[in-house]
């Protein structure tokens, strides 16, 4: 099997052969890449397999997994082909790496966060846990979609005070609508526009240590 992303992936040094590791399936925003969402997760390198997966079409100086008709109206069409794309990596991937299947994580910043939230509704126990920033959940994924139980998932959402793109209202609704669904969810806004603050980073980074066991 192979897949129609490029991708960059971290594994531990001195991967054991018999051991299966926890996953972080990073991606980025619309017009960056796939090094730039991994960044914020290097610190956990020696404990969690790192995939990044780089949008499949060009966008200004970087990457998009999909068009936009404009904020908030993606390119249905698109959309849906990338959705299914990216159900099709996460297989690949599960398959072709050590990967503990109880151990899946989805992060996403902007674009990503629209398709880490909506990926993790549409493969339910398949995923463990989300990191979603500065995103919002399409209502055609919640009307239309084979929406599956998240009760036993674990979610981290934040966004900026001062996102113009993405306002705390539209995280206030992802908060309401996941909140009674997933088994924890965390939410927090950042004194932050439409960007990765150091403290959201600094306290992502600890949300996946804490909430991820690690076997030896």
């Amino acid at each position: 099997m192979e897949t129609a992303f490029s991708y960059t992936i971290h594994t531990p040094e001195n991967i054991k052969p018999e051991k299966k590791y926890p996953v972080i399936f990073a991606l980025h925003g619309i017009g960056y890449n796939e090094h730039d969402i991994l960044e914020l997760v290097k610190e956990l390198k020696s404990e969690f397999i790192l995939i990044g997966i780089r949008g499949h079409l060009p966008h200004e100086s970087g990457f998009a997994y999909y068009y936009l008709k404009g904020y908030g109206n993606p390119d249905r069409e698109l959309f849906d082909k990338s959705m299914k794309m990216l159900q099709e990596f996460f297989d690949y991937a599960s398959n072709k790496y050590p990967i503990d299947p109880g151990q899946r994580y989805l992060m996403g910043f902007s674009q990503g966060a629209i398709l880490s939230m909506s990926l993790a509704l549409v493969l339910g126990e398949a995923v463990k846990g989300i990191v979603a920033m500065n995103g919002y959940i399409p209502s055609f994924v919640k009307e239309e979609y084979l929406v599956k139980p998240i009760n036993h998932m674990s979610i981290f959402l934040s966004d900026g005070e001062f996102d113009k793109i993405f306002p705390p209202k539209i995280g206030r609704e992802n908060y309401d609508y996941l909140n009674g669904r997933a088994a924890s969810v965390t939410y927090t806004t950042y004194a932050a526009g439409h960007e990765i603050s150091q403290d959201n980073q600094r306290e992502l980074v600890k949300w996946l240590s804490e909430n991820t066991p690690i076997n030896s």
